[in-house]
């Protein structure tokens, strides 16, 4: 994986296993891999994936059933859907409303782009 300078590597870390969560490719219940198996995958230290699994517990999205490992919580989906829309709302919409202003765009033609990527990503 990429990583690049804006956020922390075990916020983008954990962007990624929200996306897989939201994907259904770790359905709810699931084991996930460990910390070792993902240090290894993303080429980063072990303590950098336990503070990207401590981050997602601390939000409901896995938990650790002790000698055993990490698992996609029962409501994890339904977690990283409020984890990542209050992440949104509060860091990149204020952007996206600057853009929208800077560029004149209003809400109807923002919508039909909207329409036009959804046809096109199907």
């Amino acid at each position: 994986m990429e990583f690049h300078k804006k956020d922390a590597i075990y916020l983008q870390i954990a962007g990624l296993m929200c996306e897989r969560i939201l994907r259904d490719t770790w359905p709810e219940n699931d084991r996930i891999p460990s910390v070792r198996e993902l240090a290894v995958n993303m080429e980063v230290n072990p303590n950098t994936v336990m503070r990207t699994y401590a981050y997602l517990q601390d939000h409901g999205i896995i938990f650790k059933k002790r000698g055993i490992g990490y698992f996609v919580a029962a409501e994890g989906r339904k977690a990283t859907r409020r984890l990542l829309k209050s992440n949104f709302v509060r860091n990149e919409l204020p952007r996206v409303f600057k853009t929208l202003d800077l560029l004149n765009l209003d809400f109807d033609e923002l919508y039909s782009l909207y329409r036009e990527y959804q046809e096109e990503n199907k």
